[in-house]
């Protein structure tokens, strides 16, 4: 009896086993998950293991929801219980770009392997881990085999943009996309202590099946970048050259060898590590090599994600007391910086593992182009260019007032929790109002829009009566990064510079030259200041004193004609007085 008992468990295992068996390990590393067989995967999990919960999120452009799985050692969980925890947590996110789907089918024997081993579930027992399935939804339906033309394997896999074409990394500040909106929602109810996001990257060819990019230690900021910069990025490199990945920070090169050096990517809050950045979250991607070959590439992927569960297990406690420290003293600060640059006089050398590149003439185009030889790897350092000073910053404002007509943005705040109090009537407030002087314009679309750059302001100080039901926005709240980032003109990744408030650029009213003419002769007799201006600038400017267009508008432009609207900046700032 006790052998047919023990022969029924060996096949009720093995069944069992068999169930949880990714499409992954069945091809033998060739092969990845569609989205359905993801969400089975996941479905069947939650069912059987009362630690795994499945929580539909919000909406995406595909038409399918969010999907976020949840491991926790005490039992089913959902987003007011996870909010509520004392526990570490770590949101992981995968399939942004569903052609780099190594993360999809890590993260699958991840929380597999954890639920099934007892030790590994006591072992994180004091963790929250979060896992996006799939971000990009619609590009993991548009399933195909060539859209990544280099990379060796899977057989085939999702396409880079979105159900309308976004590319979903480039989103997270804009938030152009129903992805976008339901992600902010997830990452706002975990506030991860680390985020993962993770990709598959060709800059170069190297030795490295893993790059990692952390986000830029200096934009972090503090002690908190300090801790990023100087023992997770360090702790995790050891951990996994224990487990045989050796890794190297992300190399960004185009078209070039490394050889001559490079810098740490910067992710401005568009990108996803960016974002997270602004509310204190320890980010970073991992990057896998796509000229490895992709059963490398996963199992390089599952191994950096028990890293990461291992440092945050070990240091959770300190890192929510860093992050803690982080928003307290964002919250004194009196400037912040808004615009950053490479510190060339700070590098460090990093002992590289590449293979000789060399320009050889192209059978096809009879010019150079670059060539790496496998046979000639080598093992030197390399100029690592990791440290950003500041550019530009600017004064820390008391508060923002934004006219309630601008529905867009203040709907963008409302999804980041931003606390906003509407204003309970009609009232005239010493506000600083910023003119846009100046601002160049890409000439190709990009993710959606014509976006600005180099954008400069010119401050002034006036009285501005504001309407009831506008909202004033207090700066000193947690989302006080996100609020700096997106409503200075002149930050990179602003409203402004992703065209929120382009009907600013364009005038409204104007004048009829003929009818003008006898007007303009007027003004400039009434205001002697404004003829010497004029008189001047036709004396130095050849151009403008042949272009009698110009003469006419910039004497209307300088009365008080001019539309008070155009150029003028709806976000107002409230400066302390004392």
């Amino acid at each position: 009896m006790r052998f047919l008992f023990l022969l029924i468990l060996l096949f009720v295992s093995n069944t069992y086993a068999q169930k949880f068996q990714t499409v992954f390990e069945k091809s033998n590393g060739t092969k990845t998950s569609t989205y359905h067989e993801v969400l089975i995967f996941y479905s069947d999990l939650s069912q059987k293991y009362n630690e795994i919960s499945l929580i539909e999120m919000g909406e995406t452009d595909s038409g399918y929801p969010l999907q976020l799985v949840v491991f926790n050692f005490d039992g089913k969980i959902d987003l007011e219980n996870i909010k509520k925890t004392n526990k570490s947590t770590i949101l992981i996110n995968n399939g942004i770009h569903p052609g780099e789907p190594d993360g999809i089918d890590a993260s699958m024997l991840l929380l597999r392997n954890i639920v099934q081993n007892d030790q590994l579930k006591e072992k994180y027992k004091n963790l929250i881990i979060c896992v996006i399935p799939v971000y990009n939804i619609g590009g993991s339906l548009n399933r195909n085999s060539n859209s990544r033309v280099n990379q060796n394997g899977p057989k085939s896999y999702g396409f880079r943009g979105n159900a309308r074409n976004f590319d979903l990394n480039r989103d997270f500040i804009k938030t152009d996309t129903k992805n976008a909106r339901a992600f902010t929602e997830i990452f706002h109810w975990i506030d991860p202590d680390i985020f993962i996001d993770n990709h598959v990257s060709n800059g170069a060819d190297y030795q490295y099946t893993l790059t990692h990019l952390f986000t830029q230690h200096n934009k972090l900021g503090g002690k908190l970048g300090t801790f990023l910069n100087q023992k997770m990025m360090p702790e995790m490199e050891k951990s996994l050259k224990k487990k045989g990945f050796i890794m190297t920070p992300y190399v960004n090169v185009f078209n070039r060898v490394p050889d001559s050096g490079f810098s740490q990517f910067f992710d401005t809050p568009r990108y996803s590590t960016g974002y997270t950045t602004l509310f204190q979250t320890l980010g970073f991607m991992v990057e896998t090599h796509m000229l490895k070959p992709y059963k490398q590439r996963v199992e390089g992927t599952y191994e950096w994600m028990f890293s990461a569960l291992d440092f945050l297990e070990k240091n959770g406690k300190t890192i929510s007391k860093l992050r803690k420290e982080s928003r307290k003293d964002f919250l004194s600060k009196k400037t912040y910086p808004i615009q950053w640059e490479i510190d060339s006089s700070k590098t460090s050398k990093l002992l590289f593992k590449g293979y000789e590149g060399e320009f050889i003439k192209s059978e096809i185009t009879g010019l150079n182009r670059l060539k790496y030889n496998r046979s000639k790897p080598y093992t030197r350092p390399v100029t690592y260019y990791n440290s950003f000073k500041v550019k530009k910053e600017i004064e820390i404002p008391e508060a923002y007032i934004i006219p309630q007509g601008w529905w867009k943005v203040l709907d963008r705040l409302r999804n980041n929790q931003i606390e906003m109090i509407p204003l309970s009537k009609d009232t005239v407030i010493s506000v600083e109002v910023m003119q846009i002087e100046d601002y160049k314009t890409r000439k190709g679309a990009y993710e959606g829009h014509y976006a600005h750059f180099n954008t400069t302001v010119v401050k002034s100080n006036k009285k501005v009566t504001f309407k009831k039901g506008d909202f004033l926005i207090p700066v000193k709240q947690n989302g006080i990064r996100y609020l700096l980032e997106t409503l200075e003109p002149e930050a990179p990744d602003s409203f402004f510079n992703w065209n929120f408030f382009d009907t600013i650029l364009q005038r409204k009213e104007g004048f009829s030259p003929y009818v003008f003419e006898d007007l303009a002769i007027e003004i400039l007799n009434n205001n002697a200041d404004l003829k010497s201006r004029f008189e001047m600038l036709k004396k130095e400017d050849k151009s403008f004193n042949n272009n009698w267009y110009e003469q006419l508008n910039f004497i209307y432009k300088n009365s008080k004609y001019q539309e008070n609207a155009y150029l003028q900046y709806p976000v107002y700032r409230v400066i302390d007085q004392n």
